[in-house]
């Protein structure tokens, strides 16, 4: 039996790597994007209750963007993120390449999607929230 040969390995792991959709591509981004640096609406949905205090708060979905007080000298917390998720994915020759010595077409595909969260906590004479809101939209 014939052993194969280091570079031809190398040939079909770089073509079956090149053959992977946008999609896949996107997922494997996301999946390296640590989850604790996100704030999303689930987060402040699971996480924010009637009654916290601030640093449970800040605990829960880190620091706000602005912080400001009200006539009453009671505290409003505000965040305001926004997210851009870029994708493109593009494929050159493929098989074509390796068998055609460079006879080949190219194909692609671009993605762009913007999300924003903008949440809002306000507290009482306590420290306490006693009231938030939210509105996230995509696009």
């Amino acid at each position: 039996m014939k052993p194969t040969h280091p570079l031809a390995i190398c040939a079909l792991l770089a073509l079956l790597g090149a053959c992977s959709s946008a999609a896949d591509q996107a997922r494997d981004v996301a999946a390296g994007t640590d989850a604790q640096d996100r704030m999303t609406l689930g987060t402040v949905q699971r996480e924010i209750r009637v009654g916290m205090s601030g640093a449970d708060v800040a605990a829960a979905l880190g620091a706000p963007n602005i912080v400001t007080t009200d006539e009453k000298r009671r505290e409003n917390w505000v965040y305001d993120r926004i997210s851009t998720q870029e994708v493109h994915s593009s494929s050159v020759g493929g098989v074509n390449a390796l068998f055609l010595a460079g006879v080949s077409g190219s194909t692609g595909a671009a993605q762009l999607t913007q999300r924003t969260l903008t949440v809002i906590i306000r507290f009482d004479e306590h420290a306490k929230v006693r009231d938030f809101s939210y509105r996230s939209s995509s696009f």
